[in-house]
Formats: structure tokens, sequence, C-alpha cells
């Protein structure tokens, strides 16, 4: 299914300001909230594409490349990974916008988030991918040192199921409640239980592997899905794919940043592509019919008799397929006389019979950059 667009999801405009985002979001989240709409899964759908919105246009980095290069450039295109939030994910991001509203973690349904949910960090790493690549998209098996869940004790932390234990302090439930007296009376005051930190659990003997984190360092062969029209500098998002978080927390991301490779033959503008090819004198003179490289193979070129150095000549459909759409750029190619800097004498003598003759001499043209004979050849 296609993906809205993240502006028109949150009713804002592509100039809006930080705070009218944040507000936008507030409304939609208010008036999607599982509380006020329980059972309903369209509201609960909306709800996550309103949290998905919000978490790349409240970043700048990931707002720019969303503007720049759509859902593509932070991980939503077609055959990329996107965000897939899950709603513990977004109360854990977000919490703090719904308490406002007196929503969030309270009530019978969602006390359970109130125990503390820690995140683990983001991994950033550059992947190399040739022109051709580019062309076709590609996919890797990427091997990534990061965070990984402790299998010895299976990411609890503890030694044994018997070294868990329920918080005496907050009886599991993560808070504390504690009455403070104010100008408006006695009210009550929830926070973080101090001893389990929100977890809700102690634990009395720890894991020998993980010293109790229930993360260790380690690797992972990640599969990465790369869609054809990528550019140089494009950053890519694969939802929970960064560090493990301790106690069974949310995953961070792994951030794929694009580096192109130069290539040997082709120089890429856009979607488009430009060859320097060579051409004999006869060749240019006489006219022909010659193969050139494309960037999946080869192609055939009719030159016209009397080709000039210089001439540019396009090939429809041959460059990079555009980004999350099936149109193609084209492949220019610029047409150059080769000029022998050692000859026989042989061929000497024939080239000084034609030094004087009326048909090779140079004609006078007006002067007209590479530039300017490109605008020119697509107008």
């Amino acid at each position: 299914m296609t993906k809205r667009d993240y502006y028109e999801v949150l009713g804002v405009g592509k100039n809006a300001s930080e705070q009218e985002i944040k507000k936008a979001y507030r409304q939609k989240a208010i008036q999607y909230h599982p509380d006020k709409n329980p059972d309903n899964k369209e509201a609960e759908e909306k709800f996550k594409e309103a949290a998905e919105a919000y978490e790349v246009l409240s970043n700048p980095e990931k707002r720019q490349r969303y503007d720049q290069f759509g859902h593509a450039g932070v991980g939503g295109a077609s055959g990329a990974q996107g965000f897939g939030m899950d709603m513990e994910d977004i109360f854990s991001r977000f919490g703090s916008i719904f308490e406002d509203f007196g929503f969030g973690f309270g009530g019978s349904s969602r006390r359970s988030r109130s125990q503390s949910v820690q995140r683990g960090t983001n991994i950033r790493i550059k992947v190399k991918l040739t022109l051709e690549e580019i062309a076709k998209g590609v996919e890797k098996n990427i091997k990534v040192q990061k965070y990984i869940h402790c299998k010895v004790c299976g990411s609890t932390g503890a030694k044994s199921s018997d070294a868990v234990k329920t918080c005496p302090s907050c009886h599991g439930s993560g808070y504390t409640v504690r009455v403070q007296q104010s100008i408006f009376g006695a009210m009550q005051v929830q926070s973080e239980c101090p001893q389990c930190n929100g977890k809700g659990k102690i634990i009395t003997d720890k894991c020998t592997q993980c010293m109790g984190n229930g993360i260790v360092k380690g690797e992972e062969i990640i599969n990465i899905k790369i869609p054809p029209g990528v550019a140089n500098g494009m950053q890519l998002s694969i939802n929970g794919k960064g560090n493990a978080a301790p106690n069974h927390g949310i995953n961070g991301d792994l951030f794929v940043l694009i580096e192109e490779i130069p290539h040997d033959l082709f120089e890429r503008d856009g979607n488009n592509i430009y060859l320097e090819h060579y051409i004999s004198f006869p060749q240019a003179v006489l006219g022909t019919s010659v193969d050139i490289p494309t960037i999946d193979g080869k192609a055939r070129i009719k030159i016209a008799p009397g080709t000039q150095s210089g001439t540019l000549l396009r090939l429809q459909g041959k460059g990079i397929t555009e980004l999350q759409s099936y149109n193609k750029g084209d492949l220019i190619v610029n047409i150059n006389v080769y000029v022998p800097k050692n000859i026989t004498k042989e061929e000497k003598q024939i080239i000084e019979g034609l030094m004087h003759a009326e048909n090779f001499q140079p004609k006078l043209q007006k002067r007209s950059s590479f530039f300017n004979r490109v605008k020119q050849f697509f107008e």
C-alpha cells in the first residue's frame, strides 16, 4: 500500500514550524488515541501513521532527507524497510505528549506501560554501491558489530529465574505514589520507583555473562534491500536493527548511508548518465555504426557522415531508474574524434595529400560551450 505524504497525515504545510508540527501531532494523537477509541482498528492504524509522520518531521535531519528524497530517504520506499513502530514503541517515544492531555500510561489497559522502557542506541553504517547496483537495486547481507541480547540469561540480566524478584517498594508497578500538599490541597504525585528504576523487578543475583545488563557485544548479519535510484549521501533507516536495549527494551535503529563508487566509464547526473566515446577520423568522415557500453550491457549507435567532435547523442531509457518510479533517465554520449599522436610514413603521406583539399578546410563556427550544447540538446 502506498504511504501517504507525512505533511498530509498531520495536516500541515511543508513550511510548518517545529511547534506547528508538534501541535498537529498532538491533535491527531488525541483524536485517534486507543483510550478514546477502544477496539477500533482503523483508529489504531491512523494513530500509528501519525506517530510515524511525527517521528520524521520532528527530526530536522530526517525531515531534510524526506523533503529531498521522499519516503525512500527515510526508509519508507518499496523494497526498503520502514519504521513499522508498534504501540509500545510509540508510547515509549512520545508518552509525554499524551500525558499533557490526561492520557498516557495510566488506566487499567495501559498500566503495564508505566514501567520504564529503555531504548537501544542507533547504529550508522556506510554501504558502497557501484553504478550498476544503483541502477538495478541490490540486496546485501551486512555483518554489523553491535550489542545483542544475552543468550545465557535470555536478556533478563539474572543468573536464574529465581534471582528475579518483584520490587518490594512499588510491588511490580514500576512507580510509586505519594501525597503532596499544594495550594489546591492534597495531590497524588506518581513517579518512577527509585529502587527498581521503573522496572518493577529487581535482580538479586546478576548474570555473569552480561553482568546484569541483559546485552553483550556481538554481531548480526542484516539483510538490507536497497531500491533502484538511490543517490550518493542518501540515508536509509531500518527499524529495530540498531543496538539491543537492556531488559527487553526497544532496539535502536540502523541507518545506512549510501556511498556511490565512481565509475570508470560513466558519469552520473541525477538519473542521466554521460559517456565519452571516441571514433576514428575516417569513421567521423564516412559515417558508421559502432557498439558502445551501457549500464546494463551494450548498444549500437549510428554515426552520421561528417560527425563533428562534441556531437551529443541520446539513448532514451538507458540511464538510472528514478527512485520510487518506473521512469528511467537517458544515456548521453559525447562523441569525440580521436587524433593519433604517432603515425607511419605512409599514413603521413595520405594525410598530407588531403591537407589542402577544399572539403578538409575547417569552417568557422560560433563558439558554444559543452554545457550550452547540453542545454540546447534537451530543449
